[in-house]
């Protein structure tokens, strides 16, 4: 029987490094045997291609591979770089396509798109190193457009890095300088209180264009305030399915799930 070579993309140079291991060491644990080839296709933190442990470049590791799962988390994964790279190869891949992926993974980009497309958003501002404003002008314009709490998000992380709750102006002033530092841009948006929860959908499932799996309700420990990366890094956000959501919440999170996912021009 001849099996299909499924190349698992892992590692990668962002700071979800140890998840993107992670997930990539599921999806071969997942496959058949008897069915499919798993190769696994390491990026390194310098963003070094290696295939069977040693370094190789892209082209080389991506011969005879039919199809790519891509289990590389934030960063060059999910930015449209790796996309574009398998565009080239002329490799099948599974999840979207380069503009689509690096749309998604700006946070501030795709809050732009949603808001055209009408999807409900907690109040918020962005900032970057052209602002002509200091931070604490930054600070003072955001305080006086919606009051405190906070959270302050980097624009490209993914798996809640990086995020921050703040309670006062003042220390939103710090968080601002700290976030622009490092990634020369910071988005700021209320804090809302309430429960956690992720929608997956998939595309032309169960007479669906676009098929809105059931939400799964994050439990996150006692005295955290919002999911962080740090929570996903120790295995302790608990995924409940089915959830304790009503059924009215369900069809409100899964209308939203598919708008956003058209919306972004996802696959």
């Amino acid at each position: 029987m001849i099996r299909t070579s499924v190349g698992i993309l892992r590692g990668g140079t962002s700071s979800e490094y140890p998840l993107s291991l992670k997930t990539g060491a599921a999806m071969m644990d997942a496959l058949p045997d008897d069915t499919y080839d798993a190769r696994d296709i390491l990026i390194d933190k310098t963003g070094t291609w290696h295939l069977h442990g040693k370094p190789v470049d892209a082209t080389r590791a991506l011969a005879q591979i039919d199809v790519v799962l891509n289990a590389l988390h934030g960063g060059v994964g999910e930015d449209g770089t790796v996309q574009r790279i398998l565009d080239r190869a002329g490799v099948p891949y599974a999840g979207s396509r380069a503009l689509a992926s690096g749309l998604s993974l700006n946070k501030i980009r795709a809050r732009e798109v949603f808001q055209k497309a009408g999807l409900r958003m907690p109040r918020g501002m962005s900032f970057n190193l052209d602002n002509e404003l200091d931070t604490r002008e930054m600070a003072e314009a955001i305080f006086d457009t919606f009051g405190p709490p906070y959270m302050v998000k980097p624009p490209m992380e993914g798996s809640a890095f990086g995020i921050r709750y703040i309670a006062t102006i003042i220390e939103l002033q710090g968080a601002l300088a700290e976030m622009l530092d490092a990634y020369g841009a910071a988005l700021v948006e209320e804090y809302l209180h309430g429960a956690h929860a992720t929608v997956g959908v998939i595309e032309h499932y169960r007479g669906e264009d676009v098929y809105a799996l059931p939400a799964a309700h994050i439990r996150i420990p006692k005295g955290e305030r919002h999911v962080q990366y740090s929570i996903h890094e120790r295995g302790a956000a608990e995924h409940q399915v089915p959830s304790n959501f009503t059924h009215e919440e369900k069809q409100m999170l899964g209308d939203i799930a598919r708008a956003a996912h058209r919306a972004l021009g996802l696959a």
